[in-house]
């Protein structure tokens, strides 16, 4: 028996002191965006395209158009919103730098509300990640950055036949250890950007070119509390070289990186509006 006043598990009420964290938080970030020359878009609810960034599409909460075509509710923002700039306004606008204060929906009625930003057709990570770490700094919140390189799993995948991406999607750090190979266990154990050095000297070539990304981004951005983790894959699909997280108290308060989609490289991040709010109320 379903009560009068119940609401779908997973889906958000905000009331009293949440709502107004969500609208303080919203405020805060659409004021900053807008400042960094950040234009606003709220794309559609449904969406054909959620397949290209899903990894597994039993997240989708799925439905059909009046013609029977599959129709997905938007999980993830990102490729929409790039996809509709690119090929639906292109004519109308050139502007590269997009933010949008939206929920996103995954099976079976899970809502989750979130910040989003693209730099469309920008490499540097820095570029935004330091609007992030200004947002979180307005908002007197400091979670560590967590700074990752998807490229190296993948150079690591082909270089080990006994390792998989799901390996590192598990950090399964025991069977890299097994390999018994020193560097790779030096690998598995960098934290902290001064212990870069000493890794270069040792690491395949392929290795240490992201590592050198990984240890550039870091002396770019402003913000102490960074560490580094080359061994994390993110599950998205599109996320094809820098990547971070923004972690307090095991809780991701924001993830982003640089992703290509067709030949048009950028990069973006997530804000989730949710985590913040409860770190404020409580």
């Amino acid at each position: 028996m379903i009560l009068e006043h119940e609401i779908p598990n997973g889906s958000k009420l905000y009331f009293g002191k949440s709502a107004k964290a969500k609208r303080e938080i919203e405020s805060i970030a659409s004021t900053i965006l807008s400042n960094n020359g950040f234009e606003e878009i709220v794309t559609p609810i449904f969406s054909y395209h959620q397949h290209l960034s899903i990894a597994d599409e039993k997240k989708l909460v799925k439905v059909n158009d009046e013609n029977n075509n599959a129709i997905s509710i938007r999980a993830d923002s990102t490729i929409d919103v790039v996809r509709i700039i690119e090929k639906r306004l292109g004519r109308n606008t050139q502007h590269k730098k997009w933010f949008y204060i939206q929920p996103v929906f995954t099976y079976p009625t899970t809502e989750q509300y979130q910040v989003g930003v693209e730099f469309m057709d920008e490499k540097k990570l820095s570029s935004v990640l330091n609007i992030a770490v200004d947002i979180f700094d307005n908002l007197e919140v400091a979670p560590l950055i967590q700074i990752s390189n998807m490229r190296i799993p993948q150079i690591l995948v082909n270089m080990f036949d006994e390792l998989t991406l799901d390996d590192f999607r598990h950090v399964n750090i025991e069977k890299f250890l097994n390999l018994k190979v020193e560097w790779l266990e030096k690998l598995v154990y960098l934290q902290h950007v001064e212990q870069v050095e000493e890794l270069l000297e040792i690491v395949p070539a392929e290795v240490k070119t992201e590592l050198l990304k990984m240890r550039e981004l870091c002396f770019e951005i402003k913000c102490d509390k960074r560490v580094l983790a080359p061994m994390y894959y993110a599950k998205m699909l599109y996320y094809d070289e820098l990547f971070f997280r923004a972690i307090d108290k095991n809780e991701v308060y924001a993830r982003g990186g640089r992703y290509k989609n067709a030949e048009i490289s950028s990069v973006g991040f997530a804000i989730y509006t949710d985590t913040l709010i409860e770190t404020k109320v409580n």
